[in-house]
């Protein structure tokens, strides 16, 4: 029987992004046990962290992926396993195809998938051992095709729907469930660093692709993650639940 939620321990990346915080929230708020991993220097990670009950905080660098494994592995063993993995985490920059460098390239690869890999390595053997688990990898309604300016982000998150139906077939055996959210157009702190400048025009083309009118909030996609981790989805692997407005 898959244990209860209280007592239960999540580890999420990018745990200080808009969407990192809103599934923060909604974790505590399910009573799960919380460790957020975002780099060593963010500003806000004190702050945030105060806020919230039951939660901790690890400052790593996730283009460093044998460090970051090391990390994991070390922070799993010392609180009897991780529970659950969420691979929030990622980079994203918008630009033309030719203007990218190919160390761009491999920085987003490296973070946005290679990380998730690295750290699922990490759990598994806690994981398996329990004969229960769940890992949570993040991909993209840029899958669609109908993006431009983001070919290595839409790579990285091409890379990860590959590893979330392989290792679903590989843990599932262990009892390990591996699931994908493709979260769609979000409001978040990322949107307004990229479209800024011509936020209405985004927001229209936006919401001329959904089937459903309003903007998705990062609330939405915690909501999406906290299903995923919890014992409603029991029988769920290998699926990327899309949560994108009907795109």
């Amino acid at each position: 029987m898959t244990p209860p939620a209280t007592g239960r321990t999540v580890l999420l990346t990018g745990g200080l992004g808009s969407l990192g915080r809103a599934q923060a929230r909604a974790f505590v708020a399910a009573g799960f046990r919380l460790w957020l991993l975002d780099r060593p220097d963010h500003p806000e990670a004190g702050p945030f962290v105060r806020q919230l009950d039951s939660v901790h905080y690890v400052g790593q660098d996730l283009a460093d992926l044998e460090g970051s494994r090391r990390i994991v592995a070390e922070l799993a063993q010392s609180v009897g396993g991780i529970d659950v993995l969420v691979n929030n985490a990622a980079l994203i920059l918008n630009r033309p195809f030719e203007e990218f460098s190919l160390a761009e390239y491999e920085e987003q690869m490296r973070v946005n998938a290679g990380a998730a890999f690295a750290l699922s390595q990490a759990v598994a053997p806690g994981m398996k051992s329990k004969k229960a688990g769940a890992i949570i990898n993040f991909c993209s309604v840029t899958l669609s095709g109908e993006w431009e300016g983001y070919v290595p982000y839409v790579a990285s998150k091409g890379a990860m729907l590959g590893l979330t139906r392989s290792l679903a077939r590989e843990l599932g055996p262990h009892g390990v469930r591996v699931n994908a959210v493709s979260p769609g157009a979000v409001v978040s702190a990322a949107e307004a660093r990229v479209f800024g400048a011509r936020a209405d025009e985004y927001n229209k083309w936006v919401l001329q692709r959904q089937c459903l009118p309003g903007r998705i909030q990062p609330e939405d996609i915690a909501a999406a993650v906290v299903f995923l981790a919890g014992d409603g989805a029991r029988m769920i692997s290998g699926h990327m639940l899309e949560v994108n407005g009907g795109w």
